[in-house]
């Protein structure tokens, strides 16, 4: 199991997560149309080209899940009672296609669970950056994580 339990982080803990992953337009396209998500500036070469971007942009959900998911093996993997939720999530760089993405987690608050004795609240700020060093997604993720002791 390569998660952490709730009572073996601390507060300031940073990983850079190690594996990386180039987007391809298989997944973007893939996302978007399992999703539902017709958008022209994601599946539509034309449109996008002309748009401001020139070229086609990738879904941020699917930027969003993949930071995320880069994240779950360094932080929660095993060890994961519930996601409680995600907030201040931002977008602040778009994603290409052929951008290769990587991620860091830092841990910003811990809590004693008060329903749960034998698990904790754990807030972890991650964030995905692209090739360029340019941070594309960051959010806040709340995680209901079990003790090691309980």
């Amino acid at each position: 199991m390569a998660g952490r339990h709730f009572d073996e982080w601390q507060i300031g803990d940073r990983i850079d997560h190690e594996i990386r992953r180039t987007v391809t337009e298989t997944d973007n396209l893939l996302f978007s149309v399992m999703t539902h998500n017709p958008q022209p500036l994601h599946i539509d070469a034309e449109a996008a080209r002309a748009s401001e971007f020139g070229q086609i942009l990738v879904n941020g959900t699917f930027t969003f899940a993949l930071m995320i998911g880069l994240t779950i093996s360094d932080t929660t993997l095993g060890t994961l009672v519930a996601n409680l939720g995600y907030d201040k999530l931002v977008m602040p760089k778009p994603v290409f296609l052929g951008d290769t993405m990587r991620a860091t987690s830092e841990i910003s608050e811990l809590r004693e669970s008060k329903s749960r004795p034998n698990a904790g609240i754990v807030t972890f700020t991650h964030e995905l950056i692209n090739q360029r060093g340019e941070v594309v997604c960051r959010c806040l993720r709340m995680a209901l994580l079990k003790r090691k002791d309980g």
